[in-house]
């Protein structure tokens, strides 16, 4: 399985000395799908690779350089039209990662730009970026109802004229999901970077990437999810970790985390039944770097939608959405 070689090379580069043509072809099919590809170059930066391969992981290195200017403007912009406000603008995800050179951003896919800011300030936000030249990316009165009554962010805004989007949001965490997390707690905790721009201390990284993982999504790019949590974690006291996760209602996720991350990229770790179920989806990828396990795969979109609301609310959202013509991928 391509997800498993991807894994073994990340955990040791040095590994990659035994690929045949094919299996080069699996791990770079698997690096673009999980959108690990420039990490994998970053990884085998200085290993000796088929000369096929060199230019494609120079590329996305340069991809990845490129992307994370590209974000940390973003950032610079959005700290501009929120500046006036005196909100703590707090950089979330990959952004967050670049911005303070932290190695889980070493080479990392960066994609919208998420921004956490006190709820309390979410109507003051919204139209300082409306004035800045954000619009929004949907015009369907009930997702956007669905986003301002039950979600945990604004619905996606796109700014007209550089058509990078962003995620503005006031908690880590659905409000109907079955954990509360402290935002205002984490906010005040949030370390200064400049220009009006905070990160998460480095124990709230972990729980939101964690909560984002574990707690929320049906596990797409898990992958990378997890390989940015291996990373942080060893930035942080596990004490601490732990005491903030307690707080915020997500230790028993951080803890199969930790297990999880020991066991795909680090030392091993004795896992759970539940533990290995998760692993089989995050390796469910074919040496076209296609997905494989497809019950497993949908088993796990239908968890995420359990996860975010209860069993009415998610047969009628879902019945709203089957009606309006979305279907799962």
């Amino acid at each position: 399985m391509s997800a498993a070689l991807l894994v073994r090379t990340l955990r040791d580069p040095a590994s990659v000395a035994a690929l045949d043509a094919s299996g080069w072809n699996g791990l770079i099919a698997a690096a673009r799908a999980e959108r690990l590809i420039g990490t994998l170059a970053f990884r085998l930066d200085g290993v000796t690779v088929p000369p096929a391969v060199t230019p494609i992981l120079s590329d996305a290195q340069a991809d990845a350089a490129r992307e994370a200017r590209q974000a940390l403007w973003e950032a610079d912009r959005a700290a501009q039209a929120l500046g006036a406000l005196g909100v703590r603008v707090v950089l979330l995800k990959g952004t967050a990662y670049a911005a303070a050179g932290l190695k889980a951003g070493q080479g990392r896919f960066i994609g919208d730009l998420d921004i956490l800011v006190p709820m309390e300030a979410m109507a003051a936000v919204e139209q300082a970026l409306i004035a800045a030249g954000w619009e929004w990316v949907k015009d369907d009165p009930y997702d956007d109802a669905y986003y301002r009554q039950w979600m945990h962010e604004l619905p996606p805004m796109i700014h007209a004229t550089r058509d990078r989007m962003i995620d503005v949001h006031h908690t880590i965490l659905p409000l109907t999901a079955r954990q509360t997390p402290d935002a205002a707690a984490m906010i005040a905790d949030a370390v200064s970077l400049a220009d009006g721009l905070y990160i998460l201390s480095p124990e709230n990284r972990v729980v939101h990437a964690v909560a984002h993982m574990l707690a929320d999504g049906d596990l797409q790019g898990g992958l990378r999810n997890l390989w940015d949590i291996y990373h942080l974690l060893a930035d942080t006291d596990p004490n601490i970790v732990a005491t903030r996760a307690a707080h915020h209602g997500l230790l028993p996720h951080v803890r199969q985390a930790q297990r999880l991350a020991a066991a795909l990229y680090g030392p091993g770790a004795r896992l759970t039944l539940w533990d290995r179920l998760i692993r089989a989806r995050l390796l469910a990828r074919d040496g076209w770097g296609r997905e494989t396990r497809k019950a497993l795969v949908f088993a796990f979109f239908l968890r995420s939608h359990w996860l975010r609301m209860p069993p009415l609310m998610l047969a009628r959202h879902l019945w709203t959405k089957w009606r309006k013509g979305h279907r799962p991928q």
